[in-house]
């Protein structure tokens, strides 16, 4: 009987379909645990569908370019998803045009504020200056964070992950710790979570409020420009 399992097994693992299934069981299985325990932000459910899927690769001893072949129909629809946060923006345009000050301010403010200390906790933890620049563009959007980490020397590999966590990290804690601080706008709100969290905390801001979600989607691209051209400037005139 075993050995009958084990041949299914086989036989499923080299499709495609199974891995991208298992994905979307994953992720809807985080978001059964998120409504349950009443949306608590602890309970991600992308931190609870990435815990599913890293044991289920691992007891079945699945390489990651193996699931990526299914998986990559999900990664794909990440293009479209970022398209589709200019209907947020769009419909609060004008909110965000009397806001242009404020908005760049924040943007510069918070690439900075993130890159640089970063850089300098991990310097001051004893960590090698590859490993600080490989964490340094944490809270950019993955794909721009790997370019700028390869392009400065870093470990495009270690950065993708610090990315993921600051992500998952930010969309858990972010909003209960402004609501702690008494951070009530939520376009400013929406520019905080943006900023530190990218793709992931702008989702987040989406679910609980259009303009917060507007704002971050904003915050999400200005800030992937900002470090874009801040991060490689800095390191130049300090190295």
């Amino acid at each position: 009987m075993s050995g009958n399992l084990r041949e299914i097994w086989v036989y499923l693992s080299a499709s495609p379909l199974l891995h991208l299934t298992l994905t979307l069981v994953a992720y809807q299985a985080g978001s059964w645990v998120y409504r349950r325990g009443s949306l608590n932000p602890l309970l991600n459910p992308v931190l609870l569908a990435v815990i599913l899927l890293v044991a289920a690769l691992t007891l079945t001893g699945t390489s990651y370019s193996t699931y990526f072949a299914g998986a990559q129909f999900v990664h794909f629809l990440l293009g479209p998803a970022t398209v589709a946060l200019a209907i947020p923006l769009y419909r609060q345009f004008d909110r965000v045009k009397r806001s242009a000050l404020a908005v760049l301010t924040s943007i510069l403010t918070g690439s900075l504020t993130a890159s640089v200390s970063a850089y300098a906790l991990v310097t001051l933890l004893g960590g090698s200056a590859i490993t600080a620049i490989s964490i340094a563009p944490k809270s950019v959007t993955a794909p721009v964070a790997m370019g700028i980490s390869e392009q400065l020397g870093g470990l495009p590999s270690l950065t993708a992950v610090l990315v993921i966590l600051t992500g998952i990290l930010g969309s858990m804690l972010g909003p209960p710790l402004m609501t702690m601080l008494g951070i009530t706008d939520w376009s400013a709100r929406g520019l905080a979570i943006g900023t530190a969290s990218h793709g992931l905390g702008t989702a987040r801001a989406l679910q609980v409020n259009e303009v917060a979600g507007a704002f971050a989607g904003l915050a999400m691209g200005l800030n992937a420009l900002a470090t874009a051209l801040l991060l490689p400037l800095l390191w130049r005139l300090f190295t």
